[in-house]
């Protein structure tokens, strides 16, 4: 069915016409919002509302990183539930996409596609999330799991656990993940112990942690290329 007309048709065509002629790189972040809120909101300003909830939630990453809650009571404006799914949906989309490219392949040997994808997923949350990467002798991922996740700054890490998961599932190396809500990925001398210990606790049983990879708004760390591993 055809778009039901209205005021902004006109704008919204035109938008339609440089994202297809284009590409994505043709539209700004508010005009992709704006396009998105489009789908399931038919007779509003959707661009004054792209462009409020982008300034609401800091950037156009940290919006379509929010939970539903988060965004079901936006200052900006109340949104229902097929527009908060609409936004999830372009997220899902973009990490579908990314993972795609680090599946089935060498991780060591795939790097920034790896980098790419825990920064499109982790960057923007606002919590404190731990992921650990198990991958197998050829150093292909096995299984990207959650492990815990905690308040803005902190997330509870227990060794124990993580070396009895990689042992549940044959991993041969693990690559240990976080995110600094904060947006700074600098490793705290927290971050620099737990790494230590999980390595001493992995080695004995033949396990390697390549790394373990800071996530923030900011960039990302290496703790193995700052030689902190």
């Amino acid at each position: 069915m055809a778009d039901v007309p209205n005021d902004g048709s006109g704008h919204r065509a035109r938008l339609r016409k440089r994202l297809i002629e284009g590409g994505p790189e043709a539209l700004l972040d508010h005009e992709l919002v704006e396009f998105l809120l489009r789908l399931s909101i038919k007779r509003r300003d959707t661009k004054a509302l792209a462009k409020a909830l982008i300034a609401e939630f800091g950037s156009f990453g940290a919006l379509l990183s929010a939970d539903p809650e988060a965004l079901g009571h936006a200052r900006a404006g109340k949104l229902g539930e097929t527009t908060i799914a609409a936004l999830m949906i372009a997220k899902a989309s973009a990490l579908r996409l990314l993972a795609s490219d680090v599946r089935n392949r060498p991780v060591l040997s795939n790097w920034q596609a790896l980098l790419d994808y825990l920064h499109a997923d982790l960057a923007h949350q606002p919590i404190e999330r731990v992921r650990v990467l198990h991958l197998d002798a050829k150093n292909v991922l096995i299984r990207d799991e959650l492990v815990t996740e905690g308040s803005i700054d902190q997330a509870a890490v227990y060794v124990r656990e993580i070396i009895r998961r990689a042992i549940d599932l044959h991993a041969s190396s693990l690559i240990l993940v976080h995110n600094h809500p904060s947006g700074d990925p600098s490793p705290s001398k927290a971050d620099i112990q737990l790494t230590r210990e999980i390595s001493e606790a992995a080695r004995p049983l033949g396990i390697t942690v390549h790394d373990h990879l800071i996530i923030g708004a900011k960039g990302q760390s290496s703790l193995r290329s700052m030689g902190l591993i």
